[in-house]
């Protein structure tokens, strides 16, 4: 939990656009509707990601701001779940009941049909008996500057990110770059630009994509 205690590791994003002038009861709604759910059935495989609590990953309401918002602060978490089946097992498993099923049927071949069938029946039980694998990452978003911060580097996982912010908030996200930080410093982004080999110009909108 990088974001309230311990080391952060994180990418830095500037947020492209304005918030609405009163916009917590707005976002309520919105990071609600973006909320992490759990899947309808134990056997679901398919990623699931949503909006969480910071403060534990299976709070999922969002309808107490004071729970997420600390002044110009929105704090929340990326969480992603995926079930991943165990393939050395899967398949010696797998291998097994098709030995069964031919000595059952009295052939030497399980069938392309049954095959497919002993295939999916395997997957289904493995799957409703194994947890998923469950990836946090924490968001820290300073609404008044216009800048956030997420803890993770792993690409996939900021591109989910970039996506899912974009669908909840409407809000493209523009990374930041190290010399995004100098151009804070006008003495030495003036020099730089001098040089003629450094271009400090803010980026323009119609150049960012989610």
């Amino acid at each position: 939990m990088g974001a309230l205690k311990g080391s952060i590791s994180a990418r830095r994003y500037q947020v492209l656009g304005e918030l609405p002038p009163d916009f917590t009861p707005i976002y309520i709604d919105k990071l609600n509707d973006n909320a992490f759910r759990d899947a309808l059935s134990a056997a679901h495989k398919e990623e699931r990601l949503g909006w969480a609590q910071v403060h534990n990953l299976l709070d999922t309401d969002f309808s107490d701001s004071n729970l997420w918002l600390y002044q110009q602060y929105a704090v929340f978490s990326l969480r992603v779940d995926k079930k991943v089946l165990p393939a050395t097992l899967f398949r010696a498993t797998l291998e097994k009941r098709q030995q069964t099923w031919c000595k059952a049927n009295n052939r030497e071949k399980v069938p392309f049909s049954a095959k497919a069938e002993l295939r999916e029946t395997l997957e289904l039980e493995m799957l409703a008996q194994t947890l998923p694998r469950v990836s946090i990452a924490e968001v820290v978003w300073n609404t008044r500057e216009g800048w956030l911060l997420f803890h993770s580097h792993a690409e996939a996982q900021n591109d989910r990110f970039r996506k899912l912010f974009h669908r909840t908030f409407g809000f493209i996200l523009r990374p930041f770059a190290p010399l995004d930080f100098v151009s804070d410093m006008p003495e030495v982004a003036a020099r730089l630009m001098a040089s003629g080999g450094t271009d400090l110009r803010p980026a323009h909108l119609g150049d960012d994509h989610v």
